[in-house]
């Protein structure tokens, strides 16, 4: 079955940069599984799977505009410490959550104050030219619930 709308794709991959550093990888995991055509993947990863079927490999060098997006530096900005959630100690390079009007958001700490912080609102990949490596395990018609829900369930998609 060749990869199409509606199609529910299990695939293990390794992204890296274009130097060649391994940034992630799920080849010690289970394959990662979603539902073709619902955007739950990046849009230019998604366009590379079409058409291809289970046991193919693939490479594919994605630009920022189609990977995790162009540098915006006007999501740089400083705020008070107060607003960020943060796991752990707050430091320069943690991951924190801001709330925002356009709902909760992850944020980059790139400088730290006494009582504000510069935070860098970008995806941490955001600018960067991608290299995905790609091994499809399965490709299979996705339930009409699966549809219905905009995304595959199960291991490696989503469990309700």
């Amino acid at each position: 079955m060749q990869i199409a709308d509606n199609s529910v794709v299990s695939f293990h991959y390794t992204l890296s940069n274009t130097s060649g550093e391994e940034l992630e990888s799920n080849r010690n995991e289970h394959p990662t599984s979603y539902l073709h055509g619902a955007g739950n993947i990046i849009r230019g990863l998604e366009k590379a799977f079409e058409g291809h079927s289970a046991g193919d490999h693939f490479e594919v060098t994605l630009a920022p505009s189609d990977a995790y997006g162009v540098r915006n530096e006007e999501l740089t900005q400083r705020i008070p410490v107060k607003h960020l959630v943060c796991e752990g100690k707050l430091k320069v390079g943690a991951i924190a959550q801001v709330n925002t009007e356009q709902g909760k958001r992850t944020v980059t700490v790139i400088k730290l104050g006494r009582h504000s912080a510069t935070i860098d609102g970008n995806h941490p990949l955001a600018g960067q030219e991608l290299v995905f490596s790609v091994d499809i395990a399965d490709v299979r018609e996705a339930s009409s619930e699966e549809v219905a829900h905009g995304h595959a369930h199960g291991v490696g998609g989503h469990e309700h």
